[in-house]
């Protein structure tokens, strides 16, 4: 039980009726999941209002309710406190409630369109081999130290964020690193943690179905940077059109990572193999199983945060060489008889584009690139055709597919991704509807020596239909189709 006063510390309160020197439960946004003793927090959602059950919460048992305004009757013994953001006001109230954990360890954002799993991930890789115990807040799962918890969001709700960095203080975690999306900064879920460090990674096309233009978008991920306290770092990349853009007005030190630009921090790729990368860093050589453009700049990201950590310099690259790519990020599998499948969560146009041009940079021209792409129901429908495009123009053959078509027909997203081939790439591109069967004629029509891409769904191990989500997972699936063929 916590005493409602402490956990409403630094919320803007606007009324309160009732009495606020009161223990409480828990904090509960969720109207279904309320009981005796808990604190309601009202939310306008997207999609719901809270306000509409607050009724129902007391019913349940919530002792109190936080609200933005009386669209209800209040009812004798309850306290409400009406506050101007009742986003903001959970997650402060959630930091409260924990005690503040993100105060007394380390704890490292990561934002940007992409680039967010990898170099978080890749963070915690390199802090557990350097001897720390390590938590990670990712899309891909969370992690307490060793112990591994299921992710179901890019950044968890409030309560869940200071849940698990509660937990990892209780378990001896030294550093965190977590991503930081855009829904997560503009609903509010990382008000009132405080952040020892900020990275940026890049921006382009993505969430469009959700912010109402690329300038919101862009602004929603700079506010990140200003809220970061001045003890905290913002490390930015340059070489990014808005990487400067994002520290115009942080309080935190500024620092910048460059491959191309003048920067606190810049990487030099020396040569690209499949197999690796070789790079010079501050004048130093060191070979990376990562591959990709993409991926050194992520690379050079996560060394600038280990020396801004106070990690030793050579102890950071001697690690580097041994981190292992993230899940479903440029992650292969190759036949028996020569044909390399690359597993990749791409599924924006600029991710795309970096993917297909790597292979492109990497491989000699004597085999075929088959590219194996969808894009989601219910979301951006802009980047469609882009994503068509790219897949066309840059391989020798494009199948489009269901990529999650959620609740829309996926013959009509598939229609709309065909509307951005220009005529010259017609006769290299294909549509089969079923991701499975996609993948199986990917492989089929593949030669000893080709590449199969197939993107958009990298880590993920369900397909969801109308609201139902069944197994599906695409290494699996071209690690089938590959045994199959063998077979014959």
């Amino acid at each position: 039980m916590k005493n409602l006063q402490d956990i409403l510390y630094k919320v803007a309160i606007k009324q309160v009726f009732g009495n606020t020197n009161i223990e409480v439960n828990q904090l509960i946004f969720d109207s279904r999941k309320v009981g005796e003793g808990d604190v309601f927090i009202a939310q306008k959602g997207v999609n719901v209002d809270g306000h509409l059950y607050v009724d129902k919460a007391i019913t349940l048992g919530a002792k109190a309710i936080i609200c933005e305004g009386f669209s209800f009757d209040r009812k004798e013994g309850i306290t409400y406190i009406r506050v101007a953001d009742a986003n903001e006001a959970l997650a402060i109230m959630a930091s409260n409630f924990y005690e503040n954990p993100s105060t007394k360890f380390p704890v490292v954002g990561v934002t940007g369109t992409n680039g967010k799993t990898t170099i978080a991930s890749l963070l915690y890789q390199l802090f557990t081999k350097a001897g720390y115990k390590v938590g990670l807040l990712s899309t891909v799962k969370i992690l307490v130290g060793n112990k591994e918890y299921k992710a179901t969001h890019t950044t968890p709700d409030s309560v869940t964020i200071n849940r698990y960095l509660d937990m990892m203080l209780d378990a001896g975690v030294e550093y965190c690193f977590m991503e930081v999306s855009s829904h997560g900064i503009h609903q509010k879920r990382t008000e009132g943690l405080q952040f020892s460090g900020g990275i940026f990674t890049n921006l382009s096309h993505d969430h469009l179905d959700y912010h109402k233009d690329f300038a919101e978008y862009r602004n929603v991920k700079k506010k990140f940077f200003d809220d970061l306290p001045k003890s905290a770092f913002a490390l930015t990349n340059i070489d990014d059109k808005n990487g400067n853009y994002m520290l115009q007005n942080t309080k935190a030190k500024k620092y910048s990572y460059a491959l191309k630009t003048l920067a606190d921090f810049k990487a030099k790729i020396l040569e690209k193999q499949l197999s690796g990368t070789l790079i010079s860093i501050d004048n130093t050589e060191v070979w990376t199983k990562l591959i990709g453009v993409f991926n050194i700049y992520n690379l050079t990201a996560i060394i600038a945060t280990a020396e801004l950590l106070g990690l030793e310099k050579l102890d950071i690259l001697t690690i580097v060489s041994q981190l292992e790519s993230v899940n479903g990020r440029f992650e292969y599998v190759v036949s028996e008889d020569g044909v390399t499948a690359i597993v990749d969560y791409a599924h924006t146009p600029d991710a795309l584009k970096n993917v297909l041009e790597t292979i492109n940079d990497i491989r000699t021209n004597n085999e075929k690139v088959i590219t194996v792409v969808g894009c989601g129901g219910d979301r951006d429908k802009s980047k469609r055709p882009k994503m068509a495009h790219i897949a066309a123009h840059l391989s020798n053959q494009a199948i489009f597919t269901s990529d999650n078509p959620r609740t829309e027909d996926p013959q009509i997203i598939l229609d709309e991704m065909e509307a951005g081939i220009s005529p010259e790439h017609y006769n290299k591109t294909l549509t089969v509807v079923n991701r499975r069967q996609a993948i199986k004629t990917a492989c089929k029509l593949s030669d000893a020596g080709d590449i199969i891409l197939i993107a958009g769904k990298g880590h993920e191990s369900y397909q969801e239909i109308n609201g139902v989500r069944s197994h599906f997972n695409d290494l699996e699936e071209v690690t089938n189709c590959f045994n199959q063929l063998k077979k014959k």
